[in-house]
């Protein structure tokens, strides 16, 4: 059954395509939540709200533009809406003070090298970033959002966008290093 079979079945609530919309998209949403959540129990909660969402809304996707890309929408805006939770909860932005705007985007403009460490590892250090930082981060290099974009979603000003980004840059520049310097060592 293709996508649109299935959007088609799951609008008419079939329980068997629900199951089988779930089984196919769950771990690449499961990614998604990781991505954002940082922790794993948090991830989970995300993916059962996520597709409690999308069979609450399936009746609104028009099958215009792609059903994966509708789907991770889904996920990603319910990922920022926990942010913006924890975000009022503990007030993350205020604990950090802000550098200087200029400093972060010429910083952020030299790349990581991780060629050489496995996808699962990397992925893991940008789960274990502070909320504040993974978030800007998520957004700015795998929803490709600009500085003022991630602004407006998460109601910061922008050289706040780029300080969090920054700083996450170099969070895991630093990681990165060590690891790199270990394996280094472990060749010679």
């Amino acid at each position: 059954m293709d996508d649109s079979q299935l959007v088609i079945a799951c609008k008419k609530q079939d329980r068997d395509a629900q199951k089988l919309l779930y089984e196919r998209y769950a771990p690449m949403m499961m990614a998604v939540c990781l991505r954002y959540s940082g922790e794993e129990e948090t991830a989970r909660d995300l993916l059962h709200d996520g597709f409690i969402r999308v069979f609450t809304q399936i009746g609104s996707f028009s099958g215009k533009g792609s059903f994966e890309g509708w789907l991770r929408r889904i996920f990603v805006n319910l990922a920022l809406e926990n942010y913006r939770k924890e975000k009022q909860k503990y007030r993350f932005m205020e604990e950090y003070s802000y550098i200087n705007a200029d400093e972060s985007e010429t910083q952020a403009d030299n790349s990581l090298d991780i060629e050489n460490i496995p996808e699962a590892e990397v992925l893991d250090m940008i789960r274990n970033l502070p909320p504040g930082y993974r978030t800007v981060f998520n957004m700015y290099i795998f929803e490709e959002m600009s500085h003022k974009e991630i602004a407006q979603v998460l109601g910061i000003n922008e050289a706040a966008s780029r300080s969090q980004f920054y700083r996450a840059k170099n969070m895991l520049r630093k990681k990165i290093s060590a690891i790199l310097h270990h394996n280094q060592r472990q060749l010679q």
